[in-house]
């Protein structure tokens, strides 16, 4: 396999995790139905709701949600990247900020917890304190695909290259990143940080994204779900709204680029760990 169409899922969710999963998983079904391959969730697809309501609808893997996407991707027959959820764990009142993957079979086949928890005050607008609610993760994870090696990735993450260079030397052609960014970050910094990844490590940066409150006021979403290319073009820009938008991923084009800018052969560890 040289070339898959990839399906970016953009959504709205709010605190009905029941409606938000309706939404979702009908979203699924027109991107399948559409001739996707592989099909991408955003980071908290299944509900944005306060603290306490998110923990208390937190479910283990496997469970009811990991069952249903599993299922999706086994019905469609496509890659399910599904962007992330919260998952119950043994810390009192902490749950994981968890992304899995799921193989055409319906296998689940990675699960990766996000590392870099957002806290941070943002202008009075935004104040958020992932560490307070969530247990970090601490692995590096990469899955393989008949496409090549992917890495994943949650939101924050983002702004730390060193995880995606990591993935890149573990051969990543593609690295997922999931998100709930906020509008005011999203504005200015969204877009470069996705085009930034991609050229650094010569892959696909691939980036569904949730938009808007939810119904709820307070954080809002900024949207923009992107696939950017291993040169850094942007092949795909979801418009502001609920949706699916398309793009190919080529392996061709990733060993273009690599040859034309071997960057990765020109790395010096050696100085570096100086």
């Amino acid at each position: 396999m040289a070339k898959v169409t990839i399906a970016l899922v953009q959504t709205d969710p709010g605190p009905d995790k029941a409606a938000n999963l309706e939404r979702a998983f009908a979203l699924i079904d027109e991107a399948a139905a559409a001739g996707a391959d592989w099909i991408a969730l955003p980071e908290t697809f299944h509900q944005r709701a306060p603290s306490a309501r998110k923990l208390a609808d937190a479910e283990p893997i496997p469970g009811p949600l990991s069952e249903a996407l599993a299922a999706a991707a086994a019905r469609h027959g496509v890659w399910l990247f599904a962007g992330s959820f919260d998952e119950r764990t043994l810390e009192v009142g902490k749950t994981s900020n968890t992304s899995l993957v799921f193989d055409p079979e319906g296998r689940q086949v990675a699960a990766y917890r996000k590392i870099h928890l957002f806290d941070v005050t943002l202008d009075g607008q935004v104040r958020s304190r992932e560490s307070e609610r969530i247990v970090p993760g601490d692995a590096v994870v990469a899955c393989e695909t008949p496409l090549g090696p992917v890495g994943l990735t949650i939101c924050y993450d983002l702004r730390f290259p060193e995880l995606f260079r990591a993935l890149a030397v573990r051969g990543t052609i593609a690295t997922f990143v999931p998100s709930n960014f906020t509008v005011p970050t999203g504005r200015d910094h969204w877009e470069p940080l996705l085009r930034a990844r991609a050229i650094e490590n010569g892959q696909y940066v691939i980036a569904a994204a949730t938009i808007g409150g939810g119904g709820e006021s307070g954080f809002v979403a900024y949207g923009r779900s992107l696939v950017v290319d291993p040169w850094g073009t942007v092949l795909v820009c979801a418009p502001d709204e609920v949706g699916v938008s398309f793009a190919r991923i080529d392996n061709e084009r990733i060993r273009r680029v690599r040859r034309a800018l071997p960057s990765l052969e020109h790395r010096r560890p050696d100085v570096y760990d100086r």
